[in-house]
């Protein structure tokens, strides 16, 4: 009785046991980025280096003696993290054109920063090395906690007391295994930002909303018409919340939008509108924007600027909802100036990290009557629908756009028709976003496709 109950206490005990896996093979390019440093002559993903050899993708590190002792590559997880609590150990699988020494540090985690070495010694051919982050290298702690990045140091001393003088040399990198502990998906609105109100076309000026027509086609590259200028370090990316195209900024510092295909004369309007959302602490933060004037010219003539923070709209403590902005103009301070008859950038500077917007205008503060709004309202028929379904509105319908659930374009036509058959034949059965575009006012309305 008592070798059945210990053989039943082993199996339990080793199916609780977490497994180690590959956590990066460099396969899947989604799954990671990666950058070399401090001189490093290059970090790139390449293929086996073994004639006929039959790994695929690796990376590749090439030390230069120009370079600092201290160069190397990082490869930062976006999927998975490195798990090293109780099973501390990292195996990774190593190519080299020379014997040498690897310093291998994780960062970026739950627990303190923690570095190991281990020696390769077959030159021109793969070798696994594993690595003990118990050893607290070049002033670090053992490692204890779940870890995003780790990092290699190809010029690290064997006697593990500093850094050789850098040499000429080739060193890839494959199949790095530990337990595994996987990255939750980053904080986003669980809501869209608050519909608008339907304004006359010609009181609201749109930089990026579904709810009014667009002064300009903007796009996420370039340096003239993006919302994602390379003079400014965060990245802005196009992303569907609810349904609803959202912009989301991360690494905010600052982010400039140029709209010089949509550039326009604000001088008679007289609000700022924007709404925006983020899972950043709000105490002691700031939101400030500002919009660049050129007056005609290729460069700013003056600008205004309003700085967002805990005494006027940002919510202390951040209140986990979408927050709105609607500011009057005359309240924004001027540089140079506060003229805005040819407003051509709009910039953020923020140190709230990650922040998702919509709804970016200026307006007159006013809005349609009850008779424009009817206006404006279209009406669709069958849904749900098998095949195709019929837009009717009041007045001319000027565009349809069909978005999938994830917010991406399936379908555009400009009928500019009282009436318009949408065929949908060809589309998989689901959900979809239809907006129309009826006198400057967009609708929003969700189809049934069986």
């Amino acid at each position: 009785m008592k070798k059945i109950t210990l053989l039943f206490s082993i199996l339990i005990a080793t199916c609780a046991s977490a497994q180690q896996v590959v956590v990066q093979n460099f396969e899947t390019p989604a799954s990671f980025t990666y950058v070399g440093f401090e001189g490093l002559a290059s970090a790139t993903i390449d293929v086996d280096p073994v004639p006929a050899g039959t790994r695929m993708n690796n990376l590749k590190l090439v030390s230069q003696s120009t370079g600092n002792p201290w160069q190397g590559a990082e490869v930062v997880q976006q999927t998975t993290n490195l798990k090293l609590t109780t099973d501390k150990t990292v195996s990774i699988d190593v190519y080299a054109t020379q014997a040498f020494t690897l310093l291998a540090k994780v960062e970026v985690g739950t627990g303190p920063n923690s570095a190991a070495s281990q020696s390769y010694t077959t030159p021109n051919a793969w070798q696994t090395l594993t690595f003990t982050f118990t050893q607290a290298l070049d002033g670090t702690a053992i490692a204890n906690g779940n870890y995003q990045k780790i990092v290699f140091f190809p010029n690290w001393k064997a006697t593990n007391d500093g850094f050789n003088p850098p040499g000429n040399f080739t060193v890839y990198v494959d199949n790095i295994t530990s337990e595994a502990a996987v990255i939750a998906p980053p904080p986003q609105p669980a809501t869209a930002a608050p519909t608008p109100p339907a304004r006359p076309t010609a009181d609201v000026k749109s930089i990026f909303s579904n709810a009014y027509t667009p002064i300009s086609t903007i796009g996420y590259t370039g340096d003239d018409n993006t919302f994602n200028n390379s003079w400014c370090g965060a990245n802005t990316t196009l992303v569907s919340i609810a349904g609803n195209d959202t912009n989301k900024v991360a690494g905010l510092g600052c982010e400039g939008v140029t709209f010089l295909a949509g550039r326009f004369d604000a001088t008679t309007f007289t609000h700022f509108h924007l709404d925006i959302w983020t899972d950043s602490a709000t105490m002691d933060k700031s939101f400030n924007v500002k919009f660049s004037n050129w007056n005609g010219g290729a460069g700013e003539a003056n600008a205004i600027e309003y700085s967002v923070n805990n005494g006027n709209f940002l919510t202390n403590p951040n209140p986990g909802t979408w927050i709105s902005l609607d500011i009057p103009l005359a309240n924004f301070a001027p540089i140079n100036g506060a003229n805005r008859n040819d407003l051509v950038q709009f910039i953020i500077t923020s140190d709230l990290g990650t922040v998702f917007y919509d709804n970016l205008y200026l307006h007159k503060n006013t809005v349609l009557s009850t008779t424009d709004f009817n206006l404006g309202k279209v009406t669709m028929y069958p849904n749900p629908t098998k095949k195709s379904f019929t837009i009717e509105a009041k007045n001319n319908i000027q565009s349809v756009s069909v978005l999938n659930m994830l917010g991406q374009q399936v379908l555009s036509v400009n009928p500019n028709e009282l009436t318009t058959l949408i065929d949908l034949t060809s589309f998989q059965d689901g959900v979809y976003i239809v907006r129309s575009t009826v006198d400057g006012i967009v609708s929003s309305s969700k189809i049934i496709k069986e």
